[in-house]
């Protein structure tokens, strides 16, 4: 592998990484905090995909419809929140299991009544719809580097958040021991809510993001859930910094792997995962 090569596949596989950190991080904040098994999240991937397609044909404008989306998924996640998830937060796991299996089929159906069920794209933007030469043969689109640099901002904004603000550090307490925030006088009820609707709005910005570069297809979102929960546990259950490492290394191995090692492409993320388990079963960050 020359050197063009090597580049253009580390930035794809630290862009793929960060794609995981948006969804993962949502993912870990709601089991860790809220303590919710939710396999209804990759769903919420999938919504983000069809909004950028919905309201870019309606908006016309991508970079529009992008923050459009964001808050109509911050919305859904309050409602969702409101109306369902509060009420399985001291239910037992199975129960929360069901909740979210039939959350799936209710997204697709959803999803079915409004899109139909053929194959959508969304076009690049024009301002964005070129790529920059490396060597005579190979170049990389200007998209996927806006791609990396709209994951990295948002990667920093949620670490910013977590780690630097008032309602973060109400969020690490709420992770760490929910019961003794509360009692210490952090308003539990609300802060569920916004953890949710912040779950929810990071899988759909993610989705929102990759729609002009893959095709939006129906359970599209059962194929990322998996590799999500793979970053989860790796990182470290409640650990939005274990998520981003876990994720980045996810990327690594998995794009690297698909170059390198084509037959073994399907296990080497998962051979990584029982490495980390089997030195360090918690993950590799505590909360």
């Amino acid at each position: 592998m020359d050197l063009a090569n090597f580049l253009i596949q580390l930035l794809n596989s630290v862009q793929y990484g960060l794609l995981l950190f948006l969804l993962a991080a949502g993912l870990t904040l709601i089991f860790g905090i809220m303590g919710v098994v939710n396999l209804a999240h990759g769903s919420f991937y999938m919504l983000g995909a069809y909004l950028a397609y919905a309201l870019t044909g309606s908006i016309g404008n991508l970079f529009v419809a992008i923050p459009v989306g964001a808050v109509l998924s911050l919305a859904i996640g309050w409602l969702l929140e409101k109306i369902l998830f509060k009420h399985f937060y001291h239910r037992d796991h199975l129960d929360q299991v069901l909740l979210t299996f039939g959350l799936i089929y209710i997204f697709e159906e959803l999803r079915s009544m409004l899109w139909g069920d053929d194959v959508h794209n969304v076009a690049i933007p024009a301002s964005l719809d070129w790529s920059i030469k490396l060597t005579e043969n190979l170049s990389y689109p200007a998209y996927r580097l806006f791609l990396l640099a709209v994951c990295l901002l948002l990667a920093l904004g949620l670490w910013l958040l977590i780690s630097r603000t008032k309602i973060g550090m109400k969020i690490r307490a709420g992770a760490f021991n929910s019961d003794m925030a509360q009692a210490l006088g952090v308003n539990i009820v609300r802060l569920h809510a916004l953890v949710f609707a912040l779950g929810v709005a990071l899988a759909s910005l993610a989705g929102m993001l990759i729609a002009p570069i893959s095709s939006i297809y129906p359970n599209m979102g059962s194929q990322v859930l998996i590799m999500c929960f793979v970053v989860v546990v790796i990182g470290g259950i409640g650990s939005v910094r274990g998520a981003l490492t876990a994720a980045l290394l996810v990327g690594l191995v998995d794009i690297f792997g698909k170059v390198l090692l084509p037959q073994f492409a399907g296990m080497l993320v998962y051979v990584l995962m029982a490495l980390v388990l089997l030195y360090k079963p918690e993950g590799l960050f505590k909360q």
